[in-house]
């Protein structure tokens, strides 16, 4: 009892496995004994757990966890128990046993919180009761759910035999509710909406309509629902595939099946109407085409008329009664034949439409033209049933036409055929002449001075006589010969199949030009006036295709202009040197064109003296060095150049040239007071901008004026006065030099001489060159010295080659020269070494 009185003293109690070390035996008894009652403990609340997992219909499950949880802490108990035996810790074993005490009051408490709840639970009786009425209700719930199935299954076929059919109708049948929202859509409306029966809800009705549109719906849907009436409307609307359609919608409200018989939505049926409408634009468009201007007869398929228009009354007088139920040979007018109608039938029936010209008859026996398109109408199965005429009265468009015609190939003044016609009867001539082998002829007319007749007595009489000449002409060639007039005062004559020997073909063709020139050179009357006309006329022949016709008028017109230069009134022959001595002329006038461009242009210098023979300056003379035919007198090309607008470009090269030359002159001590003269043509002196360039030319170079001298011919000087006296003295203020070339061979006058600021003027070589030898240039020259002196003016002669001929002129007065006796004209770097 030493241990007991230990306790009672407060002293440690003895370790247990130390009391227990006398009696192994019972040692592990205790141990086994606590280990088995553990072991079990733990797995009681297993089984627990298995058995409440697998029964999950046994009531209070969670009172099974209550009992896991005491009988768990019980083994924890025990397990402390046998760790006690070997190592004691008395103190852990307290705190398992307070919480196992815990955990066991816990227990009792939801024992006897849990008990009442089970002592209500229904007895093993009165769960046989329970079941035996829940097997009855369960019975009757099955009859229930069978009746409530059938009457569903039977109100789910209706309704799907009601589906089925609203699926087949040709419409679009929808249904919303309240808020105009899609509840159902039959398959015509899901397909045109593209979408399922589920996707109804979701379905943007702007994507099919117009901001317009959907609103007008809205407003039709609420005036539905509220006012609960029926609306109808027609509305516009997009499909998916982006086709537009046109809907003839019926709108009813749908009721609900209580005492109030609220609107809970809307039932609408739509139709589509688009071919419809098309088909009505299609009618009201072909009633009114019916009524166009145009004449329009149907008749069926034995040809019987049934219907026309009133076009068909206005273009042949006949009324709808009056031809009704006849056929359309009433109309005829006689001027086809059988076969004409056989051929047009033939073509109807076998490609179903026939159109052309045909004459029928009006009403009141009038023939007119009709432009008409017959259309056979067939069925589905290919056969006639009807025939549509429509024609149109094309009197005034032919009458038209002709004039058209007329118009086109004729002259408006004289009648005669013009240049469009005469092209064609030349062609024809041609092709005749090439199967006959007979040659033609081809005239050209000009009448002579007719400028100045119309520029006297005025254009209209002008015309009188065109018109007359054209008469006359006509009546003086053969009846199958062509006359025309091929422009102004101009005309041609086309003499076909002459002979085949082309110098007796020539002599009818002359025989008849002698012919119209005494024709047309008979007098002529104009009121008070008699006029005397007269024509030159150029003859070509030809044979054969093988002429072009732009040659053979050019051939004419050559040989015309010839005539002219032979006096007038007269006839010349195509001569081919001519020819080739204009298309030489023709093509040294292309090449000119571009002969500045080309650098092919350029100045000789031929120096001019004073009488101690010292250098004052050059002429500056234009030669054309052509890279094939070499050095070119200006005595080819000038007169080419002067006839065209080429002069103008070649004369403000050469100014600007020579001032260019000048510029670089002025550089020099010793050339600085040379002068150049430069020879102005009368074309370029005329020109509004001349003064203008030559101001330009000095400007642009920085030249003394004074040493640039420009040579007029006294033609320009005497055309028009006073305009080049005015230039003259614009000339002179720029600082220019003028000099008058060519001096006594023109007409000159002492007053005009007077009146122009001369420089200088210069001795035609013509009267130099026979000075020594012929009394009359000997006399001129020294008059012409004497007359520049009393005026003040410098007076050079050109053309000096002889030492004779400088005597004579400095005996008569003359200080200043040029010509070949002091040096010819040459290129600027030999002239500079000829005068240095």
């Amino acid at each position: 009892m030493d241990w007991v009185g230990q306790v009672l003293d407060g002293q440690s109690l003895i370790p247990h496995g130390f009391c227990l070390t006398w009696n192994p035996a019972l040692l592990w008894t205790l141990v086994a004994s606590d280990a088995l009652i553990a072991l079990s403990y733990f797995s009681t609340p297993f089984a627990l757990w298995y058995f409440a997992k697998k029964r999950p219909d046994i009531p209070y499950r969670w009172l099974m966890v209550v009992f896991g949880v005491f009988i768990v802490a019980c083994g924890i108990t025990h397990i402390f128990d046998i760790l006690n035996i070997w190592r004691p810790s008395y103190w852990a074993s307290a705190y398992a046993k307070v919480f196992t005490a815990i955990v066991s009051f816990v227990t009792a408490v939801a024992v006897w919180r849990i008990m009442p709840a089970a002592l209500e639970a229904p007895s093993s009786q009165q769960l046989k009761i329970l079941n035996e009425a829940l097997a009855s209700s369960h019975s009757e719930l099955e009859a229930r759910v069978l009746a409530r199935t059938n009457e569903l299954t039977s109100a789910l076929n209706e309704s799907h035999r009601l589906s089925e059919a609203l699926d087949h109708i040709p419409a679009f049948v929808y249904i919303k509710d309240i808020n105009g929202k899609y509840v159902y859509a039959n398959r015509m409306t899901l397909d045109f909406f593209n979408c399922s029966i589920h996707e109804l809800g979701a379905i943007d009705e702007s994507l099919y309509f117009s901001s317009k549109t959907l609103l007008r719906i809205k407003e039709v849907d609420k005036k539905v629902i509220q006012d609960r009436v029926d609306a109808y409307e027609e509305i516009e609307a997009i499909s998916h595939d982006h086709k537009k359609h046109i809907f003839w919608q019926i709108k009813a409200p749908i009721y609900q099946e209580d005492e109030q018989s609220r609107v809970w939505g809307l039932c609408g049926i739509s139709t589509d109407i688009t071919d419809l409408k098309t088909a009505e634009t299609s009618l009201r468009i072909a009633a009114t085409a019916f009524e166009s201007s145009d004449g329009i007869l149907i008749t069926d398929a034995n040809c019987f008329i049934l219907q026309v228009n009133s076009a068909f009354t206005k273009i042949t007088g006949y009324s709808s009664e009056d031809v009704v139920c006849k056929k359309p040979s009433v109309l005829s007018s006689g001027r086809h034949d059988l076969s004409f109608y056989d051929s047009m039938w033939k073509e109807i029936n076998s490609t179903g439409k026939w159109c052309g010209e045909i004459w029928n008859r009006r009403k009141n026996g009038q023939v007119y033209p009709e432009r008409m398109t017959i259309s056979a109408v067939k069925d589905k199965d290919d056969k006639v049933t009807n025939y549509v005429s429509v024609f149109t009265d094309i009197s005034e468009s032919k009458e038209s036409s002709e004039k058209i015609e007329h118009l086109a190939f004729y002259d408006s003044l004289t009648n005669l055929p013009n240049r469009l016609l005469l092209l064609d009867r030349m062609r024809q001539a041609l092709s005749t002449s090439g199967r006959t082998a007979k040659k033609g002829a081809l005239l050209f007319i000009d009448l002579d001075h007719f400028k100045v007749l119309n520029d006297t007595l005025g254009h209209s009489t002008g015309d009188l006589l065109l018109k007359l000449q054209a008469d006359r002409l006509s009546s003086a060639v053969r009846a199958g010969d062509t006359v025309a007039r091929f422009g102004g005062d101009e005309f041609v004559v086309v003499l076909e199949a002459l002979e085949a020997c082309a110098s007796e073909a020539a002599a009818i063709a002359e025989q008849i030009a002698n012919k119209i020139l005494l024709a047309l050179h008979e007098s002529c009357v104009f009121g008070s006036h008699q006029y005397q006309s007269t024509s030159s006329i150029g003859i070509t022949l030809f044979g054969g295709e093988e002429y072009e016709i732009e040659e053979l008028l050019k051939q004419a017109d050559i040989a015309m202009y010839q005539a002219k230069k032979a006096g007038r009134n007269t006839l010349r022959f195509f001569d081919p040197v001519m020819q080739e001595k204009l298309s030489v002329r023709a093509s040294l006038e292309a090449e000119l064109r571009y002969a500045i461009d080309k650098q092919q242009l350029a100045l000789y210098y031929q120096v001019q003296v004073d009488d101690n023979s010292r250098p004052i300056g050059a002429e500056a003379l234009i030669r054309w060095i052509h890279p094939e035919r070499g050095v070119i007198s200006p005595v080819e090309f000038i007169p080419i150049a002067e006839e065209t607008t080429l002069i103008l470009d070649i004369g403000h090269w050469v100014i600007d040239t020579a001032c260019s030359q000048l510029a670089e002159w002025a550089k020099s001590v010793e050339k600085n007071h040379l002068i150049i003269a430069v020879n102005v043509s009368a074309h370029q002196f005329r020109s509004l901008d001349f003064v203008e360039s030559v101001h330009h030319a000095i400007v642009k170079h920085e030249v003394n004026a004074s040493r640039l001298k420009l040579e007029l011919t006294e033609s320009v000087i005497f055309e028009d006065v006073d305009e080049v006296i005015a230039k003259m003295h614009a000339l002179k203020a720029l600082g220019v030099r003028l000099s008058l070339d060519d001096f006594g061979t023109g007409y000159s006058s002492l007053s005009y001489l007077k009146k122009l600021p001369l420089d200088q003027v210069k001795i035609d070589q013509s009267f130099v060159r026979d000075l020594a030898y012929d009394p009359n240039d000997a006399i001129m020259v020294k008059t012409i010295i004497d007359l520049a002196n009393n005026f003040r003016i410098n007076v050079i002669a050109e053309g000096v080659e002889t030492e004779l001929e400088l005597t004579i002129l400095k005996d008569y007065g003359c200080r200043l020269y040029q010509g070949y006796l002091f040096g010819k004209p040459v290129p600027i770097d030999q002239f500079q070494f000829s005068i240095n």
